[in-house]
């Protein structure tokens, strides 16, 4: 089964966008930002998670979904099978719990191992 896990958001400035997004939406890091990645939660905890990706890219679709799955493996044969499709210039870090596909129109998002 999958869930919408984190919205992430790609911006060109980590610091300033958390400084934003947590003042606008009371929200709070997870852990401590880095240089290229944060990930915010409601001070309350309930509610979705905003994950904060530094981008190069000016190009204004700069966000994607992260799905969350128990079975990352069983989940992205499922979702090739109902039309999406893998992105074969995706380069993964070592270790990458997660699997980059894109929808039938080509929006890219992740199947997270969670």
């Amino acid at each position: 089964m999958l869930k919408i896990g984190s919205i992430v958001w790609g911006v060109t400035d980590v610091p300033r966008a958390v400084r934003f997004w947590c003042a606008a939406l009371h929200y709070v890091p997870a852990e401590a930002p880095s240089e290229d990645w944060a990930r915010l939660c409601p001070e309350n905890g309930d509610g979705l998670q905003l994950s904060i990706k530094l981008v190069t890219s000016p190009k204004a679709r700069r966000h994607h979904l992260d799905l969350f799955s128990d079975d990352r493996e069983a989940e992205v044969r499922r979702l090739l099978a109902l039309g999406a499709k893998e992105v074969p210039e995706w380069r993964y870090e070592t270790g990458a719990d997660y699997t980059v596909l894109a929808d039938p129109d080509g929006n890219r998002f992740c199947v997270v191992q969670k």
